[in-house]
């Protein structure tokens, strides 16, 4: 019921499109899922709409059409458009395509050239100047919140990801929900602690590579707020790499009986 409570908003302000576009692969993921299981199961979606009615909602399921951001570049923007773009090209930067989990499975409108292997990310990187490797863990689970219930698993399935991207020499992961990279990214650290390693593999948002490539501001694209420097990344395809950014807010500490928390390097 929360997540077509969303759904149900989004039907509201549509305003003649049908149309929800997730940047996010769990969202997605949620809203399509949300949208298959009340068509399919009409006692189910019956019962969602009793609980939206509460709040004075109803969500007609299949009235809107659940898509990510990928696909409507690569289907509806399409290569060419987003080609003629490009000027400064990402010529020589070695990049992983991550996609994870959860965006190319379970694939309910057959929008993925392939469940397991999908190619549209690597397509588009392609089209930005990337040299795209044969990353073979690109739909593998990051771990999720599992940094939160179970971290040395999570810190296992990270070190799959990094140890196979850095095996194959990328010089940086793209992925394709902030999730992943967020979770690969803040708990690399903790990850290097769990198994005496030293991997400093950067992972960024898909649409952050977009942008350098059509010769946006690094730093407007949120370029130094990672945590795993991407100074050597940036270097090279020409563009000054950024100093980290410091953030404003001071750090609050942490309590002993909290969720676990990523820890900085040299803290």
């Amino acid at each position: 019921a929360l997540i077509t409570r969303n759904l149900a908003l989004a039907a509201r302000q549509a305003n003649g499109s049908r149309t929800v576009v997730a940047p996010c692969s769990a969202c997605y993921l949620n809203l399509a899922k949300a949208d298959y299981y009340m068509q399919e199961r009409p006692i189910l979606g019956e019962n969602v709409n009793t609980a939206l009615a509460a709040g004075g909602l109803h969500y007609q399921p299949g009235s809107l059409c659940i898509r990510h951001l990928l696909d409507v570049i690569i289907n509806d923007v399409g290569l060419d458009v987003v080609q003629s773009k490009v000027v400064r090209p990402l010529t020589g930067l070695r990049v992983a395509p991550y996609l994870g989990c959860m965006v190319p499975r379970p694939d309910y409108d057959h929008r993925w050239s392939n469940p397991e292997y999908p190619n549209e990310l690597d397509r588009l990187l392609k089209a930005l100047g990337a040299e795209v490797i044969d990353f073979p863990l690109k739909t593998h689970c990051c771990g999720g919140h599992m940094t939160q219930i179970g971290p040395n698993t999570a810190f296992e399935l990270i070190r799959r990801l990094v140890s196979s991207a850095d095996q194959y020499e990328a010089d940086v992961m793209a992925a394709l929900c902030p999730m992943c990279q967020m979770n690969i990214d803040a708990y690399q650290g903790e990850m290097n602690r769990h198994f005496h390693t030293d991997y400093r593999m950067p992972i960024i948002f898909f649409t952050q590579l977009m942008g350098l490539a059509f010769g946006l501001d690094p730093k407007a694209l949120g370029f130094g707020r990672e945590l795993v420097s991407t100074k050597a990344m940036l270097k090279r395809i020409g563009v000054e790499p950024l100093e980290p950014i410091e953030s404003a807010m001071p750090a609050r500490p942490h309590k002993k009986e909290g969720l676990p928390m990523p820890r900085m390097s040299g803290h």
